[in-house]
């Protein structure tokens, strides 16, 4: 990755800012997106501090400008873009009979919307380096989670997409990579939204347990070196589960549903 330019969206924290230090620590130089400037800015300063060339730009990757001033900002600085990594992403838990459906529009416009954007306006220079494309979404792209209708919903369709692109570009040397990390230590529970919009708060499940966001930063980094088609990261929750629900669906869905049920303050009690 020396001297390979890397954007990533939702880079002030969790495993976008995990991302950036893996892929700085690698050489590259790196175009952080995200809408806390605060927290950008203190991640470049702590990037530059270690000799690391990054640029930050603020972007809401649910705004379509944005995403395209994002590609035009890393073009001016850098000359080229080789990976894209769309990072940025929210979540949500409620059950869809008491959701009211700006919830799901939100998770759309920043999960799926945002990786739409951000990779139609870095394309053109994706295809002339022969780059990668990464969409990082989660096992709720491969099994329906209870209660994250939403969140599910966004990441099987960023799936589809990043799929059909890779397809029709076969032949254009570009590397689409889909990395679907398990239950991973990060903040994006703390800001998840309930059924009315309002955020979560605090994290319904123990964050002690899950996969550090470092360790799925330097699988992801792995990956795209080894250019790879997907990545699904965690065993039980992680291999084995997409590996069971395509022979035994039926019990998939119970043990997702018992899963999701134990949280505290669960929507199904």
């Amino acid at each position: 990755m020396q001297n390979k330019v890397v954007i990533i969206t939702g880079a002030s924290s969790g495993i976008g800012k995990a991302l950036a230090e893996e892929f700085g620590s690698r050489g590259a130089k790196l175009v952080l997106a995200a809408r806390t400037t605060e927290k950008l800015q203190e991640l470049t300063l702590k990037l530059n501090a270690k000799g690391v060339e990054t640029l930050a730009v603020k972007t809401d990757v649910s705004i379509e400008t944005d995403c395209s001033n994002l590609v035009k900002a890393a073009i001016e600085k850098f000359g080229k873009i080789d990976v894209l990594i769309n990072n940025a992403g929210i979540s949500m838990r409620a059950l869809f009979r008491d959701l009211d459906l700006k919830v799901i529009h939100s998770l759309m416009d920043v999960n799926f919307w945002g990786t739409v954007y951000c990779t139609k306006y870095a394309l053109p220079y994706l295809l002339q380096s022969k780059g990668s494309v990464v969409g990082v979404i989660s096992i709720a792209g491969y099994i329906g989670l209870p209660g994250r209708t939403g969140y599910s919903a966004s990441k099987f369709a960023i799936r589809g997409f990043l799929d059909t692109l890779r397809v029709e570009n076969m032949n254009n040397g570009l590397h689409v990579l889909v990395a679907a990390p398990g239950f991973t230590a990060s903040n994006i529970r703390h800001v998840a939204l309930t059924a009315d919009g309002s955020l979560q708060g605090e994290t319904p499940r123990d964050e002690a347990k899950m996969m550090p966001a470092a360790v799925v930063a330097r699988k992801i980094a792995q990956a795209v070196v080894k250019r790879k088609r997907t990545l699904i990261l965690t065993f039980v929750e992680g291999k084995l589960a997409v590996l069971l629900s395509k022979f035994f669906p039926h019990w998939v869905d119970k043990m997702s549903y018992k899963l999701m049920a134990k949280e505290p303050d669960s929507p199904f009690k």
